[in-house]
């Protein structure tokens, strides 16, 4: 019986290892066809899916800033920048020397001395004394002249007497030498006479013009020599500007025929108004100038060519306006020629140079422009725009020939809008 027993279990330890091979290879055939069945199911549910529905998205034209353009006879304005300047100004000097005795009591910095009026006094004592000296000289030289003369006449008579109907063979018989001798004596003394009341004139110190003194260095009591510098002064009448230029400016405006250049006659020269603008005082404030010449020279440096611009009385107070004062950076604008038939096109509008943007209708088109003058605000130009043709002001990222845009302006309420109702024209050649 254990024989039996220990047969049966061998058996049943061999039947073991084949039953477990069986199960493993079921549960990884169960694995298999648990993915596949997730595989084609995934796959029916992919099929059976709906796409999603495609809406269609309304893109809007860009929207444009555009204003109006005119045609019209347009005055050329230049405009410059310059700092004023007196037109004329001096050094007091004195001409004799001496003790200053007396001061103008404008003579000070600030201080105005009106045209003739003496500024000083030099002590005149001494070319007082030197005048009546030469005025004795001259008396002593008619005198003698006065002496020779008589002898003269009675040399005559005594020779006419021994010698009647004869003219005598040598001057010195009728002492014309001690005459001509005398003469010049009183000449020479009467030139020194005259030379010292010059020298005693010149004791007062004055100008022949209205002037503003800035700045002054002497003092009552104080000696002075003759060429020293007491003070500076300059003219109230007028004062310049000088304005740099660019050369092509000069075709704008008659600068040559304003000055010597055009027939060498400066009294019959022509001349261009200007108005001079400062911010002085608080404010913006005008003058009324003129354009006078030019500083006949180009600067070697810049290329820029100098215009001198006058104003008259500048130191004249009017309706709460300032005086003009030397020193003062000032901006000119002078009245230049008339450009007609022309448009001024803003400088924003203006795009790689010479092109615009032009709107017709609800399109936009691009136009190269004759551009024949710039300024900071504008473009000047004699064709390729239309009168109220309406150009884009605005940027855009991306711009293509004939896009299709909105208006934003007060222009397009009017005018713009009306126009979106419009074809577009053929061949485009409606918009220049």
């Amino acid at each position: 019986m254990t024989e039996n027993r220990r047969k049966t279990g061998r058996v049943a330890k061999q039947r073991r290892p084949a039953s477990r091979t069986a199960n493993g290879f079921l549960h990884a055939l169960l694995a298999l066809l648990i993915v596949l069945l997730g595989i084609a199911a995934t796959i029916t549910f992919i099929k059976l899916k709906k796409p999603p529905e495609r809406a269609e998205k309304d893109v809007q034209a860009p929207l444009v800033k555009v204003e109006q353009l005119r045609v019209s006879d347009i005055p050329m304005v230049v405009r410059g920048y310059g700092v004023v300047n007196p037109k004329v100004e001096v050094d007091i000097v004195p001409e004799v020397a001496g003790r200053v005795v007396s001061i103008h009591p404008e003579f000070k910095v600030g201080g105005l001395i009106r045209a003739n009026d003496r500024i000083l006094q030099i002590d005149p004592r001494d070319h007082e004394s030197a005048v009546r000296q030469a005025a004795a000289g001259v008396e002593d030289a008619k005198v003698k002249l006065d002496t020779e003369q008589a002898e003269a006449d009675v040399a005559r008579k005594e020779w006419s007497d021994l010698h009647p109907g004869v003219e005598p063979t040598s001057p010195l018989v009728l002492r014309e030498p001690q005459i001509r001798k005398a003469r010049a004596a009183l000449e020479s003394a009467e030139a020194q006479l005259a030379t010292a009341k010059l020298r005693l004139e010149r004791t007062s110190l004055s100008l022949p013009f209205d002037a503003l003194i800035i700045s002054e260095k002497v003092d009552l009591g104080q000696y002075v020599v003759t060429g020293q510098s007491l003070a500076k002064a300059y003219g109230t009448g007028a004062v310049e500007i000088e304005v740099p230029l660019e050369d092509d400016e000069l075709a704008w405006f008659d600068v040559f025929e304003n000055s010597i250049f055009s027939d060498g006659n400066r009294g019959a020269a022509k001349t261009t108004p200007a108005e001079v603008r400062a911010n002085f005082a608080g404010a913006e404030h005008t003058w009324q100038g003129r354009v006078v010449r030019t500083t006949g020279q180009v600067d070697r440096t810049s290329r820029m060519v100098f215009i001198v611009v006058e104003v008259s009385n500048p130191l004249r107070v009017s309706d709460g306006r300032p005086p003009l004062l030397p020193g003062v950076f000032a901006e000119v604008l002078i009245e230049g020629k008339t450009l007609s038939g022309a448009v001024a096109v803003p400088r924003d509008a203006i795009r790689e140079g010479n092109q615009v943007w032009l709107v017709n209708g609800n399109r936009l088109y691009i136009r190269p422009l004759d551009i024949v003058r710039v300024d900071k605000d504008f473009a000047y130009v004699i064709s390729g725009v239309q009168d109220e043709a309406l150009v884009v002001t605005s940027s855009l990222d991306t711009v293509v020939d004939g896009m299709e845009v909105r208006l934003q302006s007060e222009t397009a309420t009017g005018a713009g809008q009306a126009g979106q109702d419009t074809p577009e024209p053929n061949g485009r050649e409606e918009i220049k």
